[in-house]
């Protein structure tokens, strides 16, 4: 399990149009709605296994007791809600069925920004096909790197670090 914290500093943006016909973005302190997604991805040669998120109630009251039994800690579908600004909400995304062999690993944090981009593959759009052929919907995804030095057969939670070496220990990407 991964126990993260998520907080609105505000200054939202949103565009306004001017006097020319032009949009200038403005910020504005208002709350937003937040509804986070957790991969879990092997960065293992040749493993292209991806762990979704699960929401996992008997492991709930467990993991309190151990981080901070006086915290409410939110699974990701009771996460799913508007966060005031200045407001800091505490939540735990859980795995099952992780490979234990796995060393090297990301986590992919999806719904912090509301960024996207299209990709258009080379001849994927032919006139006469419907709107959208060829095209994929990439969402900004915040992606955090983790690896274990540690086995599969003694596996101890502190042997999770966070970063890779040689890598960089977070980054943004669109996927």
């Amino acid at each position: 399990y991964m126990v993260y914290s998520v907080t609105n500093p505000g200054k939202v943006a949103h565009p306004a149009e001017q006097a020319d016909g032009t949009y200038k973005l403005v910020p504005e302190d208002k709350p937003v709605r937040f509804a986070p997604q957790f991969l879990l991805a092997s960065l293992e040669r040749g493993d292209d296994r991806v762990y979704e998120d699960r929401v996992i109630p008997a492991a709930a009251a467990a993991i309190r007791r151990r981080e901070d039994p006086n915290r409410v800690f939110y699974n990701s579908v009771e996460m799913h809600r508007e966060i005031a600004v200045g407001e800091t909400v505490w939540g735990v995304a859980t795995w099952e069925g992780v490979d234990p062999r796995i060393d090297r690993f990301c986590i992919y944090v999806i719904g912090l920004t509301n960024a996207y981009r299209w990709e258009d593959t080379p001849g994927g759009y032919k006139p006469g096909d419907r709107p959208g052929t060829g095209r994929r919907l990439l969402r900004k995804t915040l992606k955090l790197n983790f690896w274990r030095p540690g086995d599969e057969f003694y596996e101890r939670e502190d042997e999770i670090r966070f970063g890779i070496p040689g890598q960089v220990d977070y980054e943004w990407v669109y996927r």
